[in-house]
């Protein structure tokens, strides 16, 4: 979408009844809201969500979503730590049929070619990945350059793990499982000497994380307009 649809995107709310949440793994929560029939988005975009049900200090806050525009049900994912804010521990609140409102989608972080492509996830930064290789495996044409998938995660939890695994098999891409920043440099490494400029790099993650990916590749002579960055906050 263009900037100017992205605005103009941002002045529709919806309201979303919440269908269910649960708990992915250790501070990681599923929270999944109905979905109206005409709302789309491309995947790998974000909504900016919005608490109604009670009063909360600073009650919108942006969460990519994790659903491909073909499922039926909006999914976002987020970590929920032992001290969360006041909108967090609100969505923790949230019952079934309870409702929070979403403007948007926003954002340019999704695929626009079939240039060879490069996506880096650290940890909740896996969600517009899900959402992007959803979209492929539903829109059935296969791949026709090379994508790979880097999924980061110290603490090894990889969420989605073996629904990843299926779409990596379906639409016959790689996807590598790291713990360690040398593995993950060694990685990218292998990448960037194949396809260098010709590549479009995806990065998604922990602003930390973020920065630290983009600088490695900007020094490794990849142009900073074939990186797009995806910066999850409040970790």
């Amino acid at each position: 979408m263009s900037f100017f649809q992205d605005i103009l995107s941002i002045f529709k709310k919806r309201e979303l009844p919440l269908i269910e949440s649960y708990n992915e793994s250790e501070n990681v929560y599923t929270f999944l809201f109905e979905k109206e029939k005409d709302l789309t988005w491309k995947a790998g975009q974000h909504g900016l969500f919005t608490i109604t049900h009670k009063k909360v200090k600073s009650p919108t806050r942006p969460f990519t979503l994790a659903s491909a525009p073909t499922e039926k049900m909006i999914k976002i994912t987020t970590s929920i730590n032992d001290d969360p804010s006041d909108f967090k521990k609100a969505m923790l609140e949230l019952k079934q049929g309870m409702k929070v409102s979403m403007s948007g989608p926003v954002g340019s972080f999704y695929l626009k070619d079939n240039s060879p492509s490069l996506l880096i996830a650290g940890g909740i930064g896996i969600t517009p990945f899900r959402s992007i290789l959803k979209q492929l495996e539903a829109d059935g044409n296969g791949v026709e350059k090379p994508l790979h998938l880097l999924y980061m995660d110290s603490k090894k939890s990889y969420l989605f793990h073996n629904e990843l695994d299926e779409m990596a098999k379906n639409l016959s891409i790689s996807v590598t499982y790291l713990d360690s920043r040398n593995d993950l440099h060694a990685e990218i490494d292998k990448f960037t000497g194949l396809y260098k400029n010709n590549g479009k790099y995806f990065i998604a993650g922990p602003k930390s994380m973020v920065d630290s990916m983009s600088s490695y590749l900007v020094n490794h002579n990849i142009s900073k307009r074939n990186i797009k960055k995806d910066v999850f906050f409040g970790y």
